[in-house]
This record gives C-alpha cells, sequence and structure tokens, in this order.
C-alpha cells in the first residue's frame, strides 16, 4: 500500500489581500501535483463578496458600503454570499486534496473537514451544531452554530471548489464577533437586498479567553491529522 504523503502546511500571510489570495491559490496546485495542502489563518480586513453578489443590482452599492466602513471589497471566484474579515478575530481554513474523479467524492469531503472542524472546536471546549440560523451570513448547507439562551448563532461556513485534479474544501470561522463585523454585514446585505439578521453572527470564544492563535493552532492540528508535515512560512 503506498505511503500517505506528508502535508504541506501554509501558515501565516502575505502582506497583501492580492497576494495573499495567490497564496491561497496554491494550495490547488500543490494537491494537484498529488500532495495534500493546509492552510488556516486570518485574512486581512476585507469584505469578500461571492459570484452570487456580483449579479445582484446592489452589487455596486454593497461595495462602497463596505469600502466606507474600512473594509477593502474583493470579489471570490466561488458561490455564496459576502463574507467579512476584520483582520484580527476572524479566520479561514482549507484543505486541499488531489482527486482522481472530479464527479466523485463531494459529499465525503464536506462531511471529513465537518468532522475535523468539529472535534476542533470540542477540544477549545466549545460544543457546535450542524446548520445556520434564519438570515445568517452566506447562507449555505454546510454552518456550524452555536446556541445560548435560546438563540442560535453561525460560527462557521463551509464550501468547496473542486477542478480536474483537486479539491478545495475551505471555510470561515468567526473566533469573536464584534459590533463591526456585524454592522458591515448589515449595510453590505442591505445594499444587496438579502436577509439577514446581525444577532445571527457569533463566535466560537465569545466571553472566554482563548486567543485567535489558540484556536488556529488546535484547527491546523485538526485539520492535518497524524500525518507528516511540510511547513511552509509566507510571512517569513
Amino acid at each position: 500500500m503506498p505511503a500517505t504523503p506528508p502535508v504541506c502546511v501554509l501558515r501565516g500571510r502575505k502582506p497583501t489581500i492580492d497576494a495573499d489570495r495567490a497564496a491561497s491559490e496554491r494550495l490547488l496546485e500543490i494537491a494537484a501535483a498529488g500532495r495534500p495542502a493546509v492552510r488556516v489563518w486570518t485574512p486581512h480586513k476585507q469584505v469578500a463578496f461571492g459570484r452570487r453578489d456580483a449579479r445582484r443590482e446592489g452589487y455596486e452599492r454593497a461595495r462602497e458600503a463596505a469600502d466606507e466602513r474600512g473594509f477593502p471589497p474583493v470579489e471570490r471566484n466561488v458561490g455564496g454570499r459576502a463574507v467579512a474579515y476584520d483582520g484580527v478575530q476572524v479566520m479561514a481554513f482549507a484543505r486541499a486534496e488531489p482527486v482522481a474523479d472530479f464527479r466523485r467524492g463531494t459529499d465525503e469531503r464536506y462531511e471529513r473537514l465537518t468532522a475535523d472542524v468539529e472535534s476542533a472546536l470540542a477540544a477549545l471546549g466549545v460544543e457546535p451544531i450542524r446548520g445556520e440560523p434564519d438570515d445568517s451570513f452566506c447562507p449555505g448547507a454546510h454552518s456550524l452554530s452555536l446556541e445560548a439562551g435560546g438563540t442560535r448563532r453561525k460560527v462557521v461556513g463551509i464550501a468547496q471548489r473542486v477542478t480536474s485534479d483537486a479539491a478545495l474544501v475551505s471555510g470561515i470561522l468567526l473566533v469573536e464577533a464584534s459590533n463591526e463585523i456585524r454592522d458591515v454585514l448589515e449595510a453590505v446585505y442591505d445594499a444587496l437586498e438579502v436577509a439577514f439578521d446581525p444577532k445571527s453572527v457569533g463566535g466560537v470564544t465569545d466571553g472566554s479567553a482563548v486567543s485567535p492563535e489558540r484556536v488556529r493552532r488546535v484547527l491546523e492540528s485538526a485539520l492535518v491529522g497524524e500525518r507528516e508535515r511540510i511547513l511552509e512560512e509566507l510571512d517569513a
């Protein structure tokens, strides 16, 4: 039986939004060459719009609303709705893997990554539930939420992108929800005329002393598992 190839772990972030996005694109290139790759990081402050947003009549107004609040607008090359990163408390994660047949394995990859994120949150003392509240940011079938006092808040969203020879399963994790994040998302979704409830935004460490760096380390470890890793520092 062939040995499992080591995982290439990209750590840190590039100095600009464009350079950092290019670094994430490398995950698919690494996987297409036959090696899995993982990245868990805190993106620069921005609002990342999906292709569905770009087709909305209020798209330009939404971009202006984000920019006016200090969140540079960018457009990502996958579907979904807008997500906001504050540069500190909102994390992104991704795992790329080679695929032999791009038509197979989508559900299994979603399940494995979701289970690994759940495992990481459990290690942090957090008990997520699958699904999301109504009118949440970037609504999708693969989300994790927390419930407290009868209120459910979304803390993780997961998406997938597949090419002919690699698959990238990625997501967003809110370490701590801030009024700044809620405010910019409310303005953006209002401009897009898409239903959004600011109260649906939560954080996995809201009210606790867990640092974003600890969340990053635990999540990275869960996504890599027991496999050997080859580390590449992006901000070196």
